[in-house]
């Protein structure tokens, strides 16, 4: 793979105004933005977004856009972000399936590759299946430096350390140096997250439920798990440990987790979805979701992930009857939480795990 010089190094940008800069490129797409217009959004001086934008044009990452007329003076010169200037990658490892997506800047998608995948089968030998994945997807000819990769799994993990914990089902990789594995193996950076937590930030970075806005995306697939925006900034908790929205018990004498309890959201939703009662596990979920509503007052709540893809209606209805059912009972006069299907489809996550990778490029972190 190509290596990306260390002042384009993702995880650290050139500088924090630098960031700014390319976030209102990005934001201005092809029309472009003048370095006044920049000067005037950042609140820095004219010379330093000259100096800044000098910068980047020279890496490749702006060119010119044309000429804007101005109300006096000089026409003004309009810059725009270069999108394939650079790429991530974002790789979904499912418990039975690896998806990878290719991005340019502009998080447009150019390139996805999936292939079964035994999560179960060794940390090693997952490594050896996301490297080739990897390679397959960024080996083309002329192809531009990649900025990194995002990695997306099943939790818990330590986003920090990029080390992965006890995966319920799968306590082989308790332990496991993902990011500093997956790195060594493929000579660029590498960024490690929950699955949910992934693609909770893929769909804040579109735009999902506005910009300051709170929203759990509920992931139901061959897991639970919930990825939590609150205040348009991904919530990751202090230990990583946010959105562990599977294992709440509901039930104390329910039915045995994997993860050890009874009862658990997760083990409830699984057990309906195997015996063909959709509209049982829409309902258990909806009690999952009614208890995180109470909890964070969140605005929205998205569904996601395989098994809702079967039956999205159906969870919707689910869902959102305990809900509506709580907020009458609550007496809300504004009515209940919507509930929707999330954007992204089956690749959401992966598509969330590439935006680990360029979120700190323009800013926004990851």
């Amino acid at each position: 793979m190509n290596r990306t010089n260390d002042g384009g190094h993702p995880l650290a940008p050139r500088s924090h105004n630098a960031a700014l800069v390319l976030d209102l490129l990005r934001a201005a797409g092809t029309g472009g933005i003048s370095r006044l217009e920049l000067a005037e959004r950042t609140g820095l001086t004219p010379q330093a977004v000259s100096k800044i934008t000098a910068r980047l044009r020279e890496d490749g990452l702006v060119a010119r856009a044309g000429q804007r007329a101005s109300t006096g003076g000089k026409p003004r010169t309009v810059l725009r972000l270069v999108p394939d200037a650079g790429h991530a990658v974002g790789l979904h490892l499912d418990r039975d399936e690896l998806r990878a997506v290719l991005v340019d800047l502009d998080g447009a998608v150019v390139g996805r590759r999936r292939r079964p995948l035994d999560l179960g089968g060794g940390a090693d030998a997952v490594v050896g299946e996301a490297a080739r994945e990897t390679e397959a997807l960024t080996g083309g000819a002329g192809r531009p430096p990649v900025l990194g990769v995002g990695v997306a799994l099943p939790g818990p993990l330590d986003h920090v350390r990029g080390v992965t914990q006890r995966v319920t089902g799968f306590p082989e990789w308790d332990g496991f140096p993902l990011r500093d594995a997956l790195a060594r193996r493929l000579g660029v950076p590498a960024v490690v997250d929950k699955d949910t937590n992934a693609a909770a930030l893929g769909l804040a970075a579109g735009g999902e439920g506005g910009g300051g806005s709170s929203f759990a995306y509920l992931h139901l697939g061959t897991g639970l798990g919930a990825g939590l925006v609150i205040g348009g900034t991904l919530h990751r908790g202090a230990r990583t440990g946010a959105g562990e929205f599977g294992h709440q018990v509901i039930q104390l004498d329910g039915p045995l987790c994997g993860c050890g309890e009874r009862g658990c959201v997760e083990a409830l939703c699984l057990a309906a979805v195997a015996r063909g009662e959709t509209g049982e596990a829409a309902r258990v979920l909806g009690a999952g979701a009614a208890n995180l509503v109470g909890l964070l007052d969140i605005d929205l709540v998205l569904l996601g992930g395989r098994t809702v893809a079967g039956a999205p209606g159906e969870f919707v209805r689910g869902v959102g009857a305990v809900l509506e059912a709580r907020a009458r009972r609550e007496g809300r006069a504004e009515g209940a939480v919507p509930v929707r299907v999330a954007g992204g489809g089956e690749w959401g996550v992966a598509e969330g795990a590439a935006q680990l990778v360029l979120a700190p490029v323009f800013g926004r972190g990851a």
